[in-house]
């Protein structure tokens, strides 16, 4: 005898009727490593997360049947970390594709809601002062307070405006311009920029670049590559090095600038939604833009609680395009000298 199965509507499964909710998945069921392995982070974690955000994923309507929050963290995280809507993931927490869908854009627009709060610049000076002690402690490179550079993530192609957002590669992506400390943790995420501009012209627009221009410390400066123009917050590689103190000043650049580059394969090794192994992000840009910042948000709060050693290398398909940019020096004379007084002062 053939059993009538019930399609339940979406809205009314993630929101509800008053407190009643969904929880054929329980947490405290299942092991730690099963939870590492599903959907990328351990039980501590996933209540940190049910707590941070159950306030913005249980909103009261006068539907019934709700999928808690902490199901629809598990969905998101499911998503963020498999890159895929993957059936086996929903029938193991009770729910249908199209509930995960929805689950995610619940979950992504409550962590973006909150990246003020977990992705900023130190304001005190002791932050401050601690920042740059520890990239001086990485090559001996003075002053830092972040190092910044611009990664690719690719997207379907948008409805419309569609030749902005492809790249150097033929491929539609966003570029995003972000900025690390010398952990990996991200103090600044801009990721909703169209794939087809050079990283230079993302920097000039960024808001990154009125912060420091207008409002950041006047005593530091971020490290850039030669994609980049020297700026006196900005400082850059020299294209020919010639002298000891100038060979010095670019081999203690480079090491301390790779931190983004490994803060970037980190994030792609975690979040495969974005690594491009299981195809583009199949949302507009906004939305892409969006969960981008979720899983920036995401990283800073696991480096929070300790969960940076991540072993799996990432396997993505979506590289950073290569720059075609001309190797060309500021015409700032202000940063060309601070840029010199820094070779004369510390490597020569």
């Amino acid at each position: 005898m053939a059993v009538p199965i019930a399609v339940l509507d979406c809205d009314l499964l993630l929101y509800g009727r008053g407190h009643r909710t969904l929880d054929r998945f329980k947490l405290e069921d299942v092991t730690d490593e099963y939870l590492v392995s599903t959907y990328g982070f351990p039980r501590q974690f996933i209540y940190y997360l049910v707590d941070l955000l159950g306030a913005s994923l249980s909103r009261p309507t006068q539907r019934s049947r709700a999928i808690s929050p902490e199901t629809q963290i598990l969905a998101a995280l499911g998503f963020y970390t498999s890159g895929s809507f993957q059936t086996r993931m929903g029938d193991a927490i009770g729910i249908s594709q199209a509930s995960m869908s929805r689950c995610v854009a619940n979950v992504t627009e409550a962590l973006v809601e909150r990246a003020s709060q977990f992705i900023h610049f130190p304001e005190d000076e002791a932050a401050v002062q601690s920042l740059k002690d520890d990239f001086y402690g990485l090559a001996g490179m003075p002053g830092v307070l972040g190092v910044v550079d611009c990664t690719h993530v690719a997207i379907k192609a948008p409805n419309a405006e569609d030749l902005a957002y492809v790249n150097r590669k033929g491929l539609h992506s966003l570029n995003c311009l972000m900025v690390c400390d010398a952990r990996g943790v991200l103090l600044s995420a801009e990721t909703h920029w169209p794939g087809s501009l050079p990283d230079c012209t993302v920097l000039q627009q960024a808001a990154l670049t009125n912060q420091f221009e207008t409002e950041l410390h006047k005593d530091g400066w971020l490290l850039g590559d030669n994609s980049f123009f020297l700026r006196t917050w900005l400082m850059t590689p020299l294209h020919i090095p010639e002298t000891p103190a100038e060979y010095r000043y670019n081999m203690a650049h480079s090491a301390t600038h790779n931190i983004i580059e490994r803060t970037f394969r980190t994030i792609r090794s975690r979040f495969r939604c974005l690594d491009g192994s299981k195809g583009t992000l199949q949302y507009s840009p906004e939305k892409s833009s969006h969960i981008i910042l979720a899983c920036c948000v995401l990283h800073n709060i696991s480096l929070e609680h300790g969960l940076d050693v991540w072993s799996s290398p990432a396997t993505g398909h979506m590289e950073q395009p290569e720059e075609e940019y001309e190797q060309m020096e500021s015409m700032d004379s202000e940063a060309c000298r601070i840029r010199q007084e820094l070779l004369l002062t510390h490597f020569s």
